[in-house]
């Protein structure tokens, strides 16, 4: 039997129920299982993380080495869901047969794809990244709609973008579904992007090799 592909109501179920869990994000309950939803779990575990890192980040009545330290935890926790989305494509790709199992996890995976196939410029995992964003929008507009201080105005205002905001979810969603559902016929294909995000290896970022040479 082929390997069960997520469908995108699931996906968006368990972005919401981890958002509606006691303690979360700093304590994770145990995922569904431990590969690919282990994944899409840690995925939207440190995008909430960034989240509410980048609400910090903002204040403006605390002192400099506070913002400083809620910066270096962006990068950290930004480099940890890109990470997590890169394993996503990597699962679902080895799943759905269109790359090679052994090289999936190098900088070169080796694409199995059907000829005629076409190429989608956003891979699943992007696009699971991109709900579980879309997860932490709904659930913040919702909590404006149920402020008691603030005029009607605002409260009117937040349910009009809360109802963008989960048409534009479930919009995502068809999406999903229909990419997974045109890799499986072979039909279309994504890829295993690597974001070699520079600034956060002291190997390539010119600030942190000039800071090295100087040390030296």
């Amino acid at each position: 039997m082929p390997t069960p592909l997520p469908a995108a109501a699931d996906v968006i179920a368990l972005h919401d129920h981890l958002l509606a869990t006691a303690g979360w994000p700093q304590h994770e309950p145990a995922p569904r299982d431990e590969g690919l939803w282990r994944w899409v779990q840690t995925n939207h575990l440190f995008n909430c993380r960034l989240w509410a890192e980048e609400d910090l980040a903002r204040r403006t009545q605390v002192s400099d080495a506070e913002i400083a330290a809620n910066k270096r935890a962006i990068d950290r926790y930004n480099q940890a869901r890109n990470d997590a989305t890169e394993r996503v494509d990597e699962l679902l790709l080895v799943a759905l047969g269109l790359v090679d199992e052994a090289s999936a996890r190098t900088d070169t995976p080796v694409s199995t794809v059907p000829a005629g196939a076409r190429l989608n410029s956003e891979t699943a995992g992007s696009m699971i990244d991109r709900m579980s964003i879309m997860a932490l929008k709904v659930d913040a507009m919702r909590k404006q709609t149920e402020r008691t201080d603030v005029d009607t105005e605002h409260v009117a205002s937040s349910h009009v973008k809360l109802a963008r905001l989960k048409q534009q979810r479930a919009d995502l969603g068809h999406c999903l579904d229909a990419l997974l559902a045109d890799a499986r016929a072979g039909r279309a294909y994504f890829k295993v992007y690597r974001q070699f995000k520079m600034y956060n290896d002291a190997r390539f970022n010119p600030a942190l090799v000039a800071e090295a040479k100087a040390r030296g």
